[in-house]
């Protein structure tokens, strides 16, 4: 350690930090409500946490606060991951319709569904990803050098972001082959965990959090960020939610029943059949 947290350029730049967040969630509300496609939220989302991560770089390598590696490896893994994350989403989505969630939702819009999806979505999710990256943010201004902590949360971030890219990239080449129409992908990491991908965004908020913890103030203040992400994966619009839509697929009760709900684990047994996502 070599000095204490500085708290004031901390918290003078967390007001930049929101306004980053929201500028990509403008900058998207704007391109979907012109296409009429709010699906494009969830690219916005990785964007964002990438947004913040820059800015918060380059203010506090402005003021000269926080250790030189620890401030690159964090907004490095930040947006890598971010990137990472929007790329996918938006590959996935290319010439699909509207999500079915956000149909459902803009559904029951009393007045313009597009300022609707503004208030839902956008400017909820802009204010969530402000709260779930203060790890990032106040990882910039810890004063402390690497130490095993730093390594630690580095190697937790770097299996998640695994857990995502992998999983990601198997499911895409599942639904991509026309033999397995209809079927329910169950193999490799999906054959360990129903949720790779949430599973690894766990891992990689745990981890960035860990990065942050080379002094106790900022680890402290920022723990509530990877507690939000992990009860959002787990009971809100992440895995609860998705197995409520997969719920009535057939082989579904199945699969849940021989394959971890969310941490991996050796599947319970083998299916002979390989019924749908």
């Amino acid at each position: 350690m070599t000095g204490g947290f500085p708290w004031g350029a901390f918290a003078v730049d967390l007001a930049p930090a929101a306004g980053a967040a929201l500028l990509v969630m403008l900058a998207v509300f704007a391109v979907a409500a012109r296409k009429g496609v709010h699906r494009l939220a969830d690219v916005a989302w990785g964007l964002a946490f990438t947004a913040v991560a820059v800015v918060a770089y380059a203010l506090s390598a402005g003021y000269g606060q926080g250790d030189g590696l620890r401030r690159l490896l964090v907004a490095g893994a930040t947006a890598v991951w971010g990137v990472r994350l929007a790329v996918h989403i938006a590959r996935r989505g290319r010439g699909h319709g509207e999500d079915p969630r956000y149909e459902r939702m803009l559904a029951k819009a009393p007045g313009s569904r597009n300022l609707y999806a503004l208030r839902k979505v956008y400017l909820l999710q802009g204010a969530l990803v402000w709260l779930v990256s203060l790890p990032v943010q106040a990882a910039m201004y810890v004063p402390a050098g690497p130490d095993p902590l730093l390594v630690a949360g580095l190697l937790l971030w770097a299996l998640g972001l695994a857990f995502e890219a992998v999983g990601d990239a198997q499911l895409a080449r599942f639904k991509a082959d026309p033999a397995h129409r209809g079927q329910l992908m169950d193999r490799g990491l999906w054959s360990w965990t129903r949720h790779p991908n949430y599973f690894g965004d766990f891992c990689v908020w745990w981890g960035l959090w860990l990065m942050a913890c080379g002094a106790w103030e900022p680890a402290v203040v920022s723990l509530v960020s990877p507690v939000v992400m992990s009860l959002l994966l787990v009971f809100g619009s992440g895995k609860r939610m998705l197995e409520e839509h997969m719920a009535g697929r057939p082989g579904w009760a199945a699969y849940t029943a021989r394959t971890s709900g969310f941490f991996p684990l050796p599947p319970r047994r083998r299916a002979k059949h390989r019924p749908e996502r």
